[in-house]
């Protein structure tokens, strides 16, 4: 079995929806392969999928690398995927399945000058977002070394500021954002709509699209978070 590090937090018809989504992309990554495969989601919203057949283990790699992975322990030093679950003054709270948020202080972020708060609208993160870190040794007051975001998170991040500028989506699948952007009659005003997690999109803007603009045009037809990356 394994327990993809993405949440499925919504509830009625949108959750089945997502459920459905979900298992497309699941049979995407791993269809060709001679594996049959069940998705359950857990009580605290992550799914997992057991997987049985003559592949099984190379399924059960594909998807940890497509979705990363919530594990029982985490090891000091190793990288995981967490969800963004809350943010203050003093740091970000990633949710990495182990019922205790791991906190990555301020001074881990790496992410430039400002608050937490502030980093975070600055680089449109949106809530369960998920995000690489590294886990620490302690909480910094221990001698040990506390969690830090990954080095290649800083990377994607530092990135999204130098792009064109985003506008990013959580509480709807790909297929869900793309839809409504088309039915909006934005249709020409995006790139491409990138997934980065099964309920967080990021839509990817052309050169003249205004990401502000384009966040008060379709923010009524989303019942969900938008934040904006404006380069």
């Amino acid at each position: 079995m394994v327990v993809l590090a993405t949440k499925l937090y919504i509830e009625g018809d949108a959750r089945d929806r997502a459920l459905d989504s979900l298992r497309s992309l699941v049979n995407n990554e791993i269809g060709d392969l001679d594996v049959e495969f069940e998705i359950g989601i857990r009580h605290d919203d992550f799914p997992s999928v057991t997987i049985e057949g003559e592949d099984a283990t190379v399924a059960r790699n594909v998807l940890r690398e497509e979705f990363g992975e919530i594990v029982p322990d985490l090891e000091p030093g190793e990288t995981y995927v967490g969800t963004l679950e809350t943010w203050d003054e003093d740091g970000f709270v990633l949710d990495a399945g182990q019922g205790e948020g791991v906190r990555i202080p301020a001074e881990e972020l790496g992410l430039g000058p400002g608050s937490p708060i502030q980093i975070r609208e600055r680089y449109g993160l949106v809530q369960h977002l998920p995000l690489r870190f590294v886990y620490g040794t302690g909480n910094g007051d221990d001698g040990g070394d506390p969690p830090r975001l990954a080095e290649e998170e800083q990377d994607r991040l530092y990135e999204w500021t130098r792009g064109n500028g985003r506008l990013n989506v959580n509480s709807a699948t790909r297929a869900e954002v793309r839809a409504t952007l088309n039915r909006a009659g934005h249709a020409q005003d995006y790139v491409t709509v990138e997934r980065l997690g099964l309920l967080e999109q990021s839509v990817i803007c052309p050169e003249d699209t205004d990401p502000p603009g384009l966040l008060a045009s379709v923010g009524e037809y989303l019942p969900a978070e938008l934040r904006c990356v404006v380069p």
